[in-house]
């Protein structure tokens, strides 16, 4: 019965999430005020709803969520609303809100429909430790960070689409400038980068420690540096003006493709990390 209501209370957070997605749609088509304020305070409580959630699960399990994959990829949701949130109310950069929580809401709804959903990770019932929830933790904040540079190198993309073709329409002006954009996926990219070493350092010492048999080329382990490796190259040549403009923002999305990849397929081949 708990399970059944606990189901039932994931999928009215997913339908309020949508509700709120399509006001912030509205609100991108016509600049209604009265739409846009409806998404945000609708994406507040989900926000209340999934923050309610996720400290129950902490006092009931005496643990941060993050140790399955199940876990993981709410969290991940959670973390994107905040960041939507934060950008709301700080920023005002309305479309990078939508974007981000078009993001969220794909996560959301994995969490909820998924069939592995209610799996528990063996890691939740042996091996833990503060070294892994950090570890843990951090990369998932790494993912946070580049899915907002995602956000910005779509937004860079749209703008320089519209100021090329000379269209203007009424939505333009609530784009984030070229700059703005750049500045966004920089930024991001700056905090994702050393979130995810520091994330593989603390892991390879909790591997070292906690498991009899484990091996550096593990294909988890090998998916994250080549996203560090990725990821600096695309900040080394922005920087070094052998990656500019249109460019960039296209590495930052297929970057951040690899980031989805590892996420997923990663967890499900790897040989010790046991997100299933």
């Amino acid at each position: 019965m708990a399970e059944l209501t606990m189901a039932r209370f994931h999928e009215v957070i997913v339908v309020l999430y949508a509700v709120s997605l399509v006001f912030y749609f509205i609100d991108y088509l016509n600049k209604d005020t009265i739409a846009h304020r409806s998404a945000f305070w609708l994406l507040a409580v989900v926000y209340v709803m999934q923050s309610g959630f996720l400290l129950a699960h902490i006092v009931e399990t005496k643990r941060f969520p993050v140790l399955s994959l199940f876990e993981g990829i709410f969290f991940f949701s959670w973390l994107l609303i905040t960041l939507s949130i934060i950008l709301h109310i700080v920023y005002k950069v309305g479309f990078a809100v939508f974007f981000l929580n078009v993001i969220g809401f794909i996560f959301m709804t994995i969490h909820t429909f998924a069939p592995f959903q209610l799996e528990q990770s063996p890691v939740g019932e042996s091996l833990i430790s503060e070294l892994l929830f950090i570890h843990i933790s951090f990369a998932i904040l790494s993912y946070a960070a580049f899915a907002m540079s995602f956000v910005f190198a779509i937004l860079y993309l749209l703008v320089y689409k519209v100021l090329k073709k000379k269209k203007w329409t009424k939505q333009f002006a609530r784009f984030p400038s070229l700059h703005q954009s750049t500045m966004g996926m920089k930024a991001a990219m700056y905090t994702g980068i050393p979130l995810l070493l520091i994330s593989l350092i603390l892991g390879t010492q909790w591997a070292t420690v906690a498991l009899e048999e484990w091996t550096i080329f593990d294909i988890k382990i090998i998916g994250s540096f080549f996203l560090i490796i990725v990821y600096s190259l695309v900040l080394f040549l922005q920087k070094s003006g052998k990656l500019t403009a249109n460019d960039f923002a296209w590495a930052n999305v297929f970057a951040f493709l690899f980031v989805i990849i590892n996420f997923f397929l990663g967890s499900k081949l790897s040989q010790f990390h046991f997100w299933i």
